[in-house]
């Protein structure tokens, strides 16, 4: 059984504010890592599928929550949150601990972009990190995340094709 749902995904407007269309891309991407996992079990998503890569879809989703917190919570907010990454996997977490399930990944994930949609809440994208030692603004962390975002989509894509031959999402 699986308990990880599709979650609704609108398309990225094409016309509107520049911030408005960076979220709606950025967002259209989050939804989409949601529904590249939805419908796999743990040992499907827990299982390296591309030999001889060790990425699996959990891993995949478990990363990009980490980078949700680093980039706009600690780094852009400068806010007093855990750093997403053990002491011996300092920017990685491509990795499964005790307890992980494909649900509480994914639970945490949608959290943590949520987290990161408050975090900015009030800045303008012209508004520099306040992080020590950050020199970016909020419109860089944006652009970054979603090219992070999408790129892992796109291993995604290659890892649930793998798996269980499903594509599209």
């Amino acid at each position: 059984m699986t308990d990880v749902m599709p979650m609704a995904r609108s398309r990225p407007i094409e016309r509107g504010s520049e911030r408005a269309m960076l979220e709606s891309m950025l967002d259209f991407y989050r939804a989409t890592v949601v529904n590249k996992v939805a419908g796999l079990t743990d040992a499907q998503a827990f299982t390296a599928a591309v030999s001889p890569s060790k990425l699996t879809p959990a891993t995949v989703v478990k990363h990009l929550a980490g980078t949700e917190r680093f980039w706009f919570s600690i780094d852009f907010a400068d806010l007093d949150v855990t750093w997403p990454w053990p002491d011996d996997d300092l920017h990685g977490n491509f990795r499964i601990d005790p307890g992980d399930t494909l649900a509480t990944i994914v639970a945490d994930y949608v959290e943590e972009c949520a987290n990161s949609r408050r975090a900015v809440v009030d800045a303008d994208l012209d508004d520099s990190a306040r992080g020590e030692g950050m020199d970016f603004t909020l419109r860089y962390a944006i652009l970054h995340m979603i090219e992070e975002t999408a790129r892992h989509c796109g291993h995604l894509d290659l890892l649930r094709e793998a798996t269980d031959g499903a594509v599209g999402m």
